[in-house]
């Protein structure tokens, strides 16, 4: 029988090397451990991620094949791309981190509950004070619409999750963001997992050893430290069309 490794809590242990993942569940590399910002990282850099549900031990994921965009390639429909060259609605980075954190986290019609636990937010917001999480917000007015949050190690953004409230809100959140991150020289937004959403939005597959060896060059680099609220650069959705 496969065992998975076994990680301690208030200790750095070391991640098994990622080849170890179970086959099924898909990914599934260790259990245990913590959510500090310092064990956080160096899952990210390793090609590692949390997932689990409440009451469950942390778990800690490294899927084959890992869903990926190329933050040049992001895809727009016809349809969208005129709706964008028209659209109002305001976009904005860093402002309401923990809002849409909490948006993500909401039911919805085809989850039961949520793997967003009060754990997890209260890492992702100190790892947000800490200037490596991110969101990206999309607002109808004074509405929160869309948005989506997610972690930045030098040149790669490790995208968790995002939300829509108004039709197409996610869709410009993620736009919005590879805009900018291609435009800062991001090559690669991991998308974790495959979802038909995703493959629409230009998302491919790609080998847990090309995604790691990716990371770990990428991650290397010197990224954007910090809030980006100050660095954004569009206005509205017009911006990115």
């Amino acid at each position: 029988m496969t065992r998975i490794a076994i990680l301690r809590a208030g200790s750095l242990d070391p991640f098994p090397p990622v080849e170890k993942a179970l086959r099924d569940p898909d990914g599934l590399l260790a259990a245990g451990g913590d959510l500090s910002p310092d064990r956080l990282l160096d899952a990210y850099r390793h090609g590692v991620f949390p997932w689990f549900s409440p009451g469950d031990p942390i778990l800690w994921w490294s899927p084959d094949p890992r869903t990926v965009f190329d933050t040049a390639k992001i895809h727009i429909s016809k349809k969208l791309h005129r709706e964008l060259r028209h659209c109002e609605w305001t976009l904005r980075a860093d402002t309401a981190f923990a809002d849409v954190m909490l948006a993500c986290a909401a039911p919805r019609s085809t989850q039961r509950g949520t793997w967003i636990t009060q754990d997890m937010f209260d890492a992702y917001r100190h790892l947000h004070d800490l200037g490596f999480a991110h969101s990206i917000e999309v607002y109808d007015g004074d509405k929160l619409v869309g948005g989506i949050y997610g972690v930045a190690l030098g040149k790669v953004f490790f995208g968790e999750s995002m939300f829509s409230r108004a039709t197409n809100g996610s869709k410009i959140a993620l736009i919005a963001l590879c805009r900018m991150l291609h435009a800062n020289g991001f090559p690669l937004l991991d998308a974790q997992v495959a979802s038909p959403h995703l493959t629409t939005m230009g998302a491919i597959e790609v080998t847990r050893r090309d995604f790691v060896a990716h990371v770990a060059d990428y991650a290397a680099r010197d990224g954007l430290p910090g809030n980006w609220k100050t660095r954004w650069p569009f206005s509205t959705a017009k911006d990115i069309a």
